[in-house]
């Protein structure tokens, strides 16, 4: 299990666990807490935050701006890969390719889904990852791709 995730699971036996652990995790990573991820869950081959919906991100249209939407997604996938990527091994992301559906207008889940026949595929792992409004709708969806290699050190 990776320190990570063991610190996730720790953290959230807590009260207000879940909170220390998002802002603990905005620091490994500072351009992540210009969208404040809420982790509210991480586990092998899935994770998810929530971003609200706040001035910060907005874009021109009182939206939440599609960069800040790819940070909420960039961190579920980085919360995933922590999870899930083999012991000895490192992960980092190749790519990300994703579509806007529809106007980020209310607070969004951000999550990230893999599958174990993903892995096999490695070094390249598809990451699938999707933005959600309150309402249900899916703003945005794509794939953030892994490259995920033996350690060297």
């Amino acid at each position: 299990m990776s320190s990570t995730l063991g610190l996730y699971r720790r953290a959230t036996r807590l009260p207000y666990g879940d909170r220390v652990f998002s802002r603990v995790f905005s620091l490994k990573a500072p351009y992540f807490a210009t969208v404040r991820p809420h982790v509210t869950a991480m586990r092998p081959h899935f994770a998810e935050v929530r971003i609200a919906k706040r001035r910060r991100v907005h874009n021109h249209i009182g939206t939440v701006h599609a960069i800040a939407v790819c940070n909420g997604l960039e961190a579920a996938m980085g919360l995933l890969a922590e999870a899930t990527v083999p012991a000895g091994h490192r992960w980092l992301p190749k790519g990300m390719e994703v579509e806007y559906l529809a106007k980020s207008t209310s607070d969004l889940v951000c999550r990230a889904e893999t599958t174990p026949g993903d892995w096999d595929g490695a070094p390249d792992v598809p990451v699938t990852v999707t933005a959600t409004r309150d309402d249900g709708t899916v703003v945005v969806r794509g794939v953030i791709r892994l490259w995920v290699t033996p350690r060297t050190n």
